[in-house]
């Protein structure tokens, strides 16, 4: 257990700590309004998901990323059942099959699956990084992308999918990967993209429009973007303080406990408090990428470009569409919208991160 700790960066903890309780405080306002005592503990179950979290990361850093990554193709598999499960069976909310009951809670694999991708994508790297240089080998690494992206659009869920593609682009091109032949498939994607347009459900493509003029539909599609911006516009420098923001505590605001998370920071603590949640993400991914800059192992920079590919997307997407500057995709802010499958799968994400700095502070 000794060995355990010797990897842990005391400040890597503090910042999750410090991201935690700006969540904990956000999500007791979400749920707050004023004038009924009436709260729904959101902050409360989260921080209970939060302790459960804790627990299992601590399972994840003594197991070891190697050993998770010697099993990841069987994880990955199972994963891909999951979803097909999702989609055969599973339950379905504001018209969207996203979750399998399991009694006293839902369970997401499509957010696991993030994490059995990245493992199984970095052994895929790792065991075929001597013919990355072909084309074909890219192929079939883009192929077993592919899988879990059409898997999740089938259910739908268009933001949870676009979450792979990058993630694809980053470990394959740290791995080796020649430029051309990525360049090829991005090309040919926007090729695609009038057969994509077709694919997509009439509600995404609202989306899609509306993110190009929210006013062609202010109180359908529009209406969650209109008042988000309105939001954390109002904030000014130093926000309307805690519990005071009259969008999120007066109903506008619909999602505000998870999508649109950072539209109640932006409101109530301003541009100063949305700084300082940004500047702890970067403090975040900068001490991520300084432990794959110190291993060795090329299987941990591979695994750690992932998971920083992962958290930098989803923060950059939650907090650009919040402000109107990216279509409304559905993706949470990590470690700060409330659900425990997404706060689950970012704390054993940062926990396989960790386990590469416990094997470089061992050996």
């Amino acid at each position: 257990m000794s060995k355990l700790f010797k990897g842990k960066d005391p400040v890597l903890l503090l910042i999750i700590g410090a991201i935690f309780v700006i969540a904990l405080f956000s999500l007791y306002s979400a749920s707050h309004y004023p004038g009924s005592g009436v709260v729904k503990n959101f902050s409360v179950q989260q921080a209970i998901w939060f302790g459960l979290a804790a627990l299992i990361s601590v399972l994840f850093i003594m197991f070891g990323y190697e050993r998770w990554l010697d099993y990841s193709y069987l994880i990955f598999g199972l994963n891909l059942f999951l979803l097909l499960l999702v989609l055969l069976m599973g339950n379905t909310h504001l018209g969207a099959k996203r979750w399998l009951s399991l009694g006293l809670f839902s369970l997401q694999p499509s957010e696991f699956c993030k994490i059995s991708f990245i493992l199984a994508f970095t052994k895929f790297v790792s065991d075929n990084s001597n013919r990355l240089d072909s084309f074909k080998t890219v192929l079939i690494s883009l192929l077993i992308c592919m899988v879990p992206v059409f898997l999740i659009i089938k259910q739908p869920d268009l933001g949870t999918a676009l979450v792979f593609l990058p993630i694809f682009f980053v470990i394959i091109f740290v791995a080796g990967a020649k430029i051309k032949h990525l360049l090829f498939i991005v090309f040919a994607g926007l090729a695609a993209s009038p057969f994509l347009w077709n694919m997509l459900k009439v509600y995404q493509r609202q989306r899609l429009l509306v993110f190009l003029n929210p006013n062609i539909d202010p109180l359908g599609a529009g209406y969650t973007i209109i008042q988000s911006k309105i939001a954390v516009g109002s904030g000014g420098l130093f926000g309307k303080g805690w519990l005071s923001g009259t969008q999120s505590q007066l109903n506008f605001l619909p999602e505000r406990h998870t999508d649109f998370i950072f539209s109640v920071i932006g409101e109530e603590w301003g541009f100063m408090g949305s700084v300082i949640l940004l500047g702890l993400f970067l403090l975040l991914i900068k001490y991520l990428l300084s432990i794959a800059n110190t291993t060795n192992d090329q299987r941990g920079k591979f695994l750690i470009a992932g998971i920083v590919t992962l958290i930098w997307f989803q923060v950059f997407v939650n907090m650009a569409m919040t402000i109107g500057l990216m279509p409304v995709v559905g993706l949470p802010l990590p470690l700060v919208s409330y659900g425990g499958s997404n706060l689950l799968t970012i704390m054993i994400l940062i926990s396989l991160a960790i386990s590469v700095n416990v094997k470089r502070k061992i050996f």
